[in-house]
C-alpha cells in the first residue's frame, strides 16, 4: 500500500469524522418545538404557557437590576448587597407602619365601643 493511499484513506476517514459526527448529532438532537409539543405533558404545557410572561419579566427585573449595579464602582455583589440591605429596611419600614395602622384602628374601635355604651 503506496504512502499516498493510506494519507488519503486518513483524509477521508478524518473528513467523515469530524463533518459526520456533528451531522448526526445535529439530525438526531429534537428541535425545542418537537420536545414542548411531543414530548411534553399537555398540563404541563398550559402550565408553562401561562408562567412564561411572569419568567419572562422576572428575567427582565434580573437583568435591569444587573445593569443598575454594573453602573456602579462598586463589584456587582456589593451594590446587590446594598440594595437588599436597602430593600429589608424599607418593607420593615413598611411593616412598621403597617402594624401602627393596625393598632390606630383598634384603640378606635375600643373608644367607639366604650363611649357607644
Amino acid at each position: 500500500m503506496s504512502k499516498g493511499r493510506m494519507y488519503l484513506k486518513m483524509l477521508a476517514s478524518g473528513a467523515v469524522l469530524c463533518i459526520g459526527g456533528p451531522a448526526l448529532i445535529i439530525w438526531v438532537t429534537p428541535t425545542e418545538e418537537e420536545l414542548f409539543k411531543v414530548r411534553y405533558n399537555p398540563e404541563l404545557q398550559k402550565r408553562s404557557l401561562e408562567n412564561r410572561i411572569g419568567k419572562q419579566q422576572d428575567f427582565d427585573t434580573f437583568v435591569g437590576k444587573l445593569k443598575e449595579y454594573s453602573k456602579s464602582n462598586k463589584p456587582i455583589w456589593e451594590a446587590a448587597a446594598e440594595d437588599e440591605a436597602r430593600s429589608r429596611a424599607s418593607a420593615a419600614e413598611e411593616q412598621e407602619r403597617a402594624a401602627f395602622e393596625i393598632q390606630r384602628q383598634r384603640d378606635e374601635i375600643k373608644r367607639h365601643s366604650i363611649s357607644g355604651q
